[in-house]
């Protein structure tokens, strides 16, 4: 491999790839952090040049966490289509961004030439691709998926109903859900982020939501966000879950640290596939986010793009219902201010969606971030013109257990409105039978919790 370049009569120099991945990220306070960040702005243009003209190849033969130590690295590996990598091996890394952005390639060539693709090879392409870029690559391909119902078709915006509780108190989580459903916010799930973690508390969660739905038929699935071995224990005691969750890691050490591993998932996976209550095959909601690997020290002197990619590429040999990459939410060690975390909510964007994945993103920031909610509103919009499926609804875009800032149930309600997105086709009609709302508009009834009170 080259690894030089000369950038205006200096040269710089990178030791190996990884260096290359690290240096070539736009700027991230994580990066910096992790001293693996470029010096400046020429040092950052002369990686990137020399990982423009890097071939997939290159990537591939000098693994930046060789296989034979890394479970995540094994499953990236071990699901990549031959024949199809063989193709475009020879491709640089500048011509596969040139091949999804051009106005011959349509949705089905993507998703074609994506199982030929490494996640090292996806971080690669959107560490020297624009903001608009990573828009317009993501807008062409379209991720459907299926549990009790469908989401992701084009033109649809979903909604994650997230009325989380600081105490778990199943009538405040049901007060807070009738709000978000009144605004016609929960078509992708309603999940529940728990304060306790244990069996008897998670299983009264997911048996009071999944109460709810049956009482007013809502074409949904449900979902609390536990650690996965306590979801597992509330449903062999009962639990109606009709998804499963887990945060991931883009390494093995990093999933070691969320106390979970490839074994556990695939036993995870056996028991919702025959113990959980949706119709599938999609039976999964992973959770991501860039950093989360360095706060473990997990990360291998690897950049936080390249590791967050890597996490797709796990959740990819689950075919999970959902994915979101909850963007700002470790705080600004990771994404210090609004320009950060927009540039990190469009590259999770795009590296999920070229890795097949049905991917939302939660909007948020911590309030020691140097981020507000303007910031928020503006990555909402520009996610929802890249054919995002999923925001996540918080009352008042305030979560009043996590202690973050999010989007709220208007906010995404507005969006449908501006940017003409739908709920998801099932959850429309059950909508408009509940006069919430009448051909694509939300009605004079809509946020006002008391329906659910009235509704006869």
């Amino acid at each position: 491999m080259n690894l030089s370049t000369t950038v205006l009569g200096k040269t710089y120099s990178f030791r190996h790839l990884k260096e290359v991945m690290a240096k070539a990220n736009e700027e991230k306070s994580g990066d910096q952090l992790a001293g693996l960040a470029a010096e400046n702005a020429k040092e950052r243009m002369a990686a990137k040049w020399v990982l423009a003209h890097l071939t997939l190849s290159d990537i591939r033969e000098n693994p930046l966490l060789p296989p034979e130590d890394d479970e995540v690295s094994r499953v990236i590996e071990e699901d990549i289509n031959e024949k199809i990598y063989a193709e475009i091996r020879n491709w640089s890394v500048a011509e596969l961004r040139e091949y999804l952005l051009a106005s011959t390639t349509g949705a089905d060539e993507i998703r074609r030439i994506s199982r030929g693709l490494t996640s090292e090879m996806v971080a690669a392409v959107a560490k020297v691709m624009s903001n608009l870029d990573l828009i317009q690559a993501a807008a062409k391909i379209e991720v459907i998926t299926h549990c009790n119902t469908s989401i992701g078709q084009r033109g649809v915006l979903s909604g994650r109903a997230q009325p989380n509780h600081p105490a778990d108190d199943v009538t405040g989580i049901q007060a807070a859900l009738y709000e978000a459903l009144s605004y016609g916010i929960g078509d992708a799930v309603i999940g529940i982020n728990p304060v306790i973690d244990t069996t008897d508390s998670v299983k009264a969660i997911m048996n009071m939501t999944k109460e709810v739905m049956d009482k007013w038929s809502i074409p949904t699935q449900n979902c609390v966000l536990a650690h996965i071995s306590t979801q597992m224990r509330a449903i062999r005691n009962g639990g109606y879950a009709d998804l499963i969750f887990q945060s991931l890691a883009g390494s093995q050490a990093g999933n070691t640290s969320f106390g979970i591993d490839l074994a556990l998932l695939n036993e995870a996976d056996a028991l919702v596939r025959s113990q959980g209550t949706s119709a599938g095959p999609n039976f999964w909601y992973f959770e991501t986010g860039q950093g989360s690997e360095l706060s473990g020290g997990a990360h291998h002197g690897i950049d936080q793009v390249t590791l967050e990619a890597r996490c797709y590429g796990l959740a990819r040999r689950f075919k999970p219902f959902l994915v979101n990459t909850v963007v700002g939410f470790i705080g600004p060690e990771y994404l210090y201010d609004g320009r950060q975390v927009t540039r990190a909510g469009l590259e999770d964007h795009f590296m999920g969606k070229l890795h097949l994945l049905p991917m939302g993103v939660d909007v948020c920031y911590t309030n020691h971030m140097k981020v507000d909610q303007n910031d928020m509103d503006n990555l909402s919009v520009l996610l929802t013109s890249a054919g995002v499926n999923f925001l996540i609804g918080v009352a008042m875009a305030d979560d009043c257990m996590l202690n973050y800032q999010s989007t709220s149930f208007h906010d995404i309600a507005t969006l449908r409105e501006t940017l003409g997105r739908r709920p998801a086709p099932a959850f429309e009609r059950w909508l408009e039978n509940m006069g919430i709302m009448a051909n694509g508009k939300l009605t004079a009834d809509a946020g006002d919790p008391t329906i659910f009170h009235s509704f006869r």
